[in-house]
């Protein structure tokens, strides 16, 4: 398979360790540390979850982190990473064309371009590789990030799927997506290790060999995730689970978009059922049996104990903070990308008081046809690192409907479960667009349901209130209460000042 002539500088991929092999005691010494420093008393929660990566010695052996130069690999294809008209300048074409010689740039000229997230092929001319498969990553604009990470998805996939096609045996990958197109390395490390990952699973059963080609700069990003998604061990898979993000695509690593949901999830069950004392013995990996009975207890019931004497605050407090440490640890490791893909909470700027700004965007929570326990979990492991430090939250209660409305049960829940750190560094809370309503609800919610809230819900009825805490630079504003708030208070501004 190997072409004649091939010259010494290239290297056979069989002759590189491959990720399930010890590379060395400093080596496994290196991954170790850097996981125990990331991991904390979440992780003695974990044990009988369940990761969505688990350990798998069949595809560790496949897999390879190679410091080098993609061209270089002697193996069936190797990848290069272009732009639209194949013609990029940048450090991973530049060796594949330098190696392959001038035959590769006139064949690139007959496929007439490639378009982002596509793969094209050509021969390898004298390269080592047989073959050498085209593909262009996306530019990243954060506000178009969902487009850049279903585009980077397909780059990956696509080259993927062209091996399958072509029975190739092995395949190396560079780090798609050049530095001029500004992807973010972690961002783009975190989709293409899932994406190779679910297609060995699922169709990789003729492909015995991956090699990730890096960089001196990227294979620090690249040490730190593989054991997020290549574990190499139950410890490491249990010590990694905490460390996953939110979003880990659906079951063929692809992140879900909005547009493409038909459904979401069945209308989840009773949310009121309080299954009692019982139900704290439950087993956390039970899927469909509600959280709140289950990780919380009957918080009236402590309360009632506390007054009596019976448990003290601080055994209370200590009580809280395991209740929510298991709410968190269920966050990170279950699969929250079709509640990610609501776009219903983000972050976005600071205010005047240089704080972080969380959105909450009401109409698009379909309460209705959503888990509401998963939202749940959601909220939590967005908000978690974010509430460690004084904070702002901007709801927009903007063009809500019926099934748009949060029980207030549901509320007093989510406000007994989450850390104390959650209640005291949230600063102010803007409700934005209210209804009389939606006022009234407020006022009974905070006045008697909770403590410590009322001062802090500010009532918005245009956004130029809103501006006058947060510039309109620092907050991403949904089209949609743009032009509600232009069509309904345009009285309001033609009636200001014109200094205003």
């Amino acid at each position: 398979m190997d072409p004649l002539g091939a010259r010494s500088q290239f290297l056979e991929v069989q002759s590189l360790h491959t990720w399930d092999q010890l590379q060395g005691v400093h080596d496994e010494v290196d991954g170790e540390n850097h996981l125990r420093k990331e991991k904390d008393k979440l992780t003695n929660h974990v044990n009988s979850l369940t990761s969505p990566f688990p350990f798998r010695q069949d595809i560790n052996s496949k897999i390879v982190l190679f410091n080098g130069d993609v061209a270089l690999l002697n193996c069936t294809a190797i990848v290069n990473t272009s732009n639209e008209t194949l013609t990029d300048k940048n450090p991973v074409s530049d060796s594949i064309h330098r190696y392959a010689g001038p035959e590769l740039r006139d064949e690139l000229l007959k496929l007439k371009g490639c378009r982002t997230g596509e793969a094209k092929m050509t021969e390898g001319f004298n390269l080592a590789a047989r073959f050498i498969v085209h593909t262009v990553g996306p530019k990243y604009k954060a506000k178009y990030r969902t487009a850049a990470e279903s585009s980077l998805y397909s780059c990956y996939r696509n080259v993927m799927q062209l091996a399958k096609e072509h029975a190739m045996v092995s395949v190396g990958f560079c780090v798609v997506s050049t530095v001029k197109r500004a992807y973010p390395l972690e961002d783009a490390t975190h989709i293409a290790l899932r994406t190779v990952r679910r297609f060995l699973e699922n169709h990789g059963e003729n492909i015995e060999t991956v090699v990730f080609a890096v960089s001196d700069v990227e294979e620090p990003v690249y040490r730190k995730l593989m054991p997020l998604y290549y574990p190499r061990s139950k410890k490491e898979e249990r010590i990694s689970l905490p460390l996953l993000p939110a979003d880990i695509g659906n079951s063929e690593g692809e992140p879900v978009v909005p547009e493409r949901q038909i459904r979401i999830a069945e209308k989840p069950g009773n949310l009121e059922d309080d299954s009692g004392d019982d139900s704290l013995e439950s087993d956390l990996g039970l899927v469909g049996s509600h959280a709140f009975a289950r990780m919380e207890g009957d918080v009236d019931k402590q309360r009632k104990l506390i007054l009596q004497g019976q448990i003290s605050e601080a055994a209370q407090q200590k009580q809280h903070q395991r209740n929510y440490n298991r709410w968190l640890c269920k966050a990170r490791a279950e699969d929250l990308s079709d509640i990610a893909a609501l776009k219903a909470l983000y972050q976005t700027g600071v205010d005047m008081c240089g704080r972080t700004v969380m959105v909450v965007v009401g109409r698009n929570i379909p309460v209705t046809l959503i888990d509401m326990e998963k939202a749940l979990l959601y909220f939590i492991h967005v908000m978690d690192h974010i509430t460690v430090k004084e904070y702002v939250m901007v709801y927009f209660h903007t063009l809500t409907s019926e099934h748009n409305h949060l029980d207030t049960d549901f509320l007093k829940k989510l406000y007994d479960i989450v850390d104390a750190k959650f209640k005291k560094n949230l600063r102010a809370f803007y409700f934005v667009h209210p209804t009389f309503r939606s006022k009234v609800s407020t006022w009974f919610f905070t006045t008697f349901s909770v403590s410590g809230l009322k001062e802090k819900v500010h009532h918005i009825e245009n956004l130029q209130q809103l501006f006058t805490c947060i510039l309109p630079e620092q907050i991403d504003i949904p089209p949609f209460v743009l032009e509600y708030d232009t069509r309904v208070n345009s009285p309001y501004y033609m009636a200001q000042p014109s200094g205003l």
